[in-house]
């Protein structure tokens, strides 16, 4: 009997669809906006909203892959697809937040005239476009890395126009033009560490580290605790996509147990500890009796 422990993939190609279609509106009018008023909040905020196009374009493509099915060339079809799109959206935005906080130094210290009138009214289109986006996505944004990646970007989208509107009134009441360049270097500031992080665990995911929250230890002592368990090694965790984590392991039992019929029933119970105490759904398990030892790979651990 065939086991499916893949999961059914929730579809957020529609929402995900709607935020683009808003983003790049909004991008448009920002492009628009930056040129009449001058700003560089608004170019660093339009700067930020090209990457998002981008950025989200990968994202729906990517949850269209993660949705194929498995094949043999691919055997869990393209589930890391979305992992490989929040990887490739935060190493973009990374670079966007490095130059808007090296281009805002450089306005701090020679500020250009800035519209402020133009700068308020695209600053609020901005923000309404962002509001109308986090709506959209803030349903599944905890369903994968994808799906936060993408509301992420919304969220500093958001934020950036906030700034954007209070750069703006600074200057109106007062003439300070260098408030658009703290505008701009808060928006720098608000996109690296969140990039950051996401861009860690994405890499986290890629070069198959044990998933967060996983015991490994405490997994490996459950296994040894099992009657007929003698030693456990190549015990090894990583994770195919988000919610889809994957352990393998060599477990060492009495020699008899390959002839008493001992082996079925050890391998439910260490899979239904693995599933229920760990929540691991999908792992593989291979028995091996004590004198196998002499046989394995000086490398297996």
């Amino acid at each position: 009997m065939g086991h499916d422990h893949g999961g059914e993939v929730a579809d957020h190609r529609g929402r995900l669809g709607v935020v683009l279609g808003i983003t790049v509106a909004v991008l448009l009018v920002e492009v628009v906006g930056a040129v009449v008023s001058g700003s560089l909040a608004l170019l660093a905020d339009a700067g930020h909203m090209l990457t998002d196009v981008a950025g989200l374009t990968l994202a729906v493509v990517a949850s269209a892959l993660s949705r194929r099915p498995a094949t043999d060339a691919r055997t869990w079809g393209y589930r890391r697809a979305e992992v490989l799109a929040a990887a490739g959206q935060a190493a973009v935005l990374l670079a966007v937040g490095v130059f808007v906080l090296v281009e805002g130094v450089r306005r701090l210290v020679d500020p250009p005239e800035v519209t402020s009138g133009a700068m308020v009214v695209f600053g609020v289109v901005g923000l309404v476009g962002n509001v109308v986006g986090l709506l959209v996505l803030a349903g599944g944004r905890g369903a994968n890395l994808n799906m936060r990646a993408a509301f992420l970007e919304v969220v500093n989208d958001a934020l950036g126009s906030v700034a954007v509107l209070l750069a703006a009134g600074v200057i109106a009441l007062t003439g300070w033009m260098r408030a658009d360049a703290v505008a701009s270097l808060v928006i720098g500031v608000l996109i690296i560490p969140r990039t950051i992080r996401l861009l860690s665990e994405s890499v986290d995911v890629l070069l198959e580290s044990t998933p967060k929250g996983l015991d490994l230890a405490g997994v490996r002592a459950r296994i040894l605790s099992l009657p007929h368990v003698h030693d456990l090694h190549d015990l090894h965790a990583s994770q195919v996509a988000t919610g889809l984590p994957v352990l393998t392991a060599h477990v060492v039992v009495d020699d008899s147990c390959f002839h008493d019929g001992h082996l079925g029933p050890m391998l439910d119970e260490l899979q239904r500890c693995l599933d229920t105490d760990f929540d691991v759904e999908h792992s593989t398990i291979q028995f091996e009796a004590a004198a196998h030892a002499d046989h394995e790979h000086e490398t297996h651990a």
